[in-house]
């Protein structure tokens, strides 16, 4: 096993996946808070902290971060979820202790300049625009406001222009006093790398961060209903969601592999019946979306809107079929997709800080590849197939934007699901 973990007195766990053969290191801090823990005053903190956070220390200014890091030849960035956010750097390995030290200078010592959050609050807005022109992201985002209705977790991971204009630097200082604490974070290193040398690393850097609190959340609740905003725009564009496990739930494995064979490749059936044999679509695909407590499986299809009276059709029938007539040779398939995405993803130092972090924070402990794999492969047609009839049997959440005439009503969407 590569994986190691040490815990640290304050609480800070440190975790390390080492794979001798590789010429990089990632090194990265995952905080187990995102947009499902904002104050309700301030839906978009979560992003905006993380965007602050490299806009310059005690010691360092926003430039100093990033240059000391890319004139190494390395990389840095972050990302915030629903539920997460990460920073990370990928460099040589020479330069550990260097990406160490940047990170744990960003995540305690930022300073929150008034100026800077003044400028980073405008891009950001700038990024809030460009989703709302991008109709593909603009859908996604307002199908989990449909989905998670009066819910923190439903809300934008951006927030609206709105609210970003008026967050005060008080906001930013007291969500990461909050919640940037050493029992809500975990160091991770991958790739060239010695553990007790990373832990010792990270120790001196992390070492008297407080301990802090596990964050509340409010628990998750899926409902139905329909959510259509008309827009003068070339496409329509559809999600049929519904409610599904989330990631602590066992059946999160036959509804990924529902997920694939349904459309998740060009394989998949909704590719082949929508796409290749009628031409209704550029795009159509499926997904899920799974969190700690609940989870959308979601449908995706970009139209054009004089074909929308065709496309209904033909996706409810494939959702009532597939939860009766699942083909070996489909479901054999989307076994071999998946095991390939995690096997070659084993190839990529990135990708196994991504899935160390993730899995620490949200399972508290290392999920061995192995251990999926065998779940995954365990999983019965019968499964997939009864999996379909709960997921499909419920009332669906219908997101649309764009030209609306010729798409039917929530009503008669649900009558064909059941029908």
């Amino acid at each position: 096993m590569t994986i190691q973990i040490t815990t640290l007195k304050n609480g800070l766990r440190v975790a390390t996946d080492t794979m001798q053969d590789a010429e990089s290191v990632v090194v990265g801090a995952w905080v187990g808070v995102g947009t499902r823990h904002e104050p309700w005053s301030a839906n978009g903190v979560a992003h905006l902290v993380e965007h602050m956070m490299f806009k310059g220390t005690k010691k360092r200014s926003s430039y100093a971060l990033s240059a000391s890091i890319e004139k190494n030849g390395g990389m840095m960035n972050a990302h915030t979820t629903r539920e997460e956010t990460a920073y990370y750097a990928r460099v040589l390995p020479e330069n550990t202790d260097l990406a160490c030290d940047i990170i744990s200078d960003m995540l305690q010592n930022s300073v929150f300049n008034t100026k800077e959050l003044a400028r980073e609050k405008q891009v950001i807005i700038q990024e809030i625009g460009r989703d709302i022109d991008s109709p593909e992201d603009f859908v996604f985002d307002a199908m989990h406001q449909q989905a998670f209705p009066k819910q923190k977790i439903g809300r934008s991971i951006l927030g609206s222009a709105k609210v970003i204009a008026k967050l005060p630097r008080s906001a930013v200082a007291d969500y990461v006093k909050t919640y940037y604490r050493a029992t809500n974070m975990v160091i991770v290193g991958a790739g060239k790398l010695d553990h007790e040398d990373f832990v010792e690393t990270v120790k001196k850097r992390f070492g008297k961060l407080p301990r802090g609190k596990a964050p509340k959340k409010e628990p998750a609740k899926i409902v139905g209903g329909a959510k259509l905003m008309p827009k003068k725009i070339e496409q329509l564009h559809l999600i049929m969601g519904f409610a599904s496990p989330g990631f602590h739930n066992p059946a999160i494995y036959p509804a990924q592999l529902l997920s694939i064979l349904l459309g998740g490749n060009s394989s998949s059936r909704l590719f082949q019946k929508v796409r290749e044999k009628r031409g209704l679509v550029y795009t159509v695909s499926s997904g899920l979306a799974a969190f700690s407590d609940a989870g959308i499986f979601q449908i995706y299809a970009g139209t054009d809107p004089k074909r929308v009276e065709e496309l209904i059709p033909v996706i409810c029938n494939e959702l009532r079929d597939v939860t009766h007539n699942v083909t070996k040779g489909e479901l054999d398939r989307a076994k071999a997709q998946v095991r390939a995405d995690m096997l070659m993803g084993q190839e990529s130092v990135m990708r196994r800080a991504e899935v160390l972090g993730h899995q620490l924070i949200a399972y508290g402990k290392p999920i061995l590849t192995e251990t999926i794999l065998k779940k995954l492969m365990a999983v019965t047609k019968k499964d997939v197939e009864a999996m379909a009839s709960k997921i499909f049997g419920q009332k669906p959440i219908i997101t649309a934007l764009g030209p609306l005439g010729k798409l039917e009503d929530y009503k008669s969407i649900v009558k064909r699901l059941s029908a």
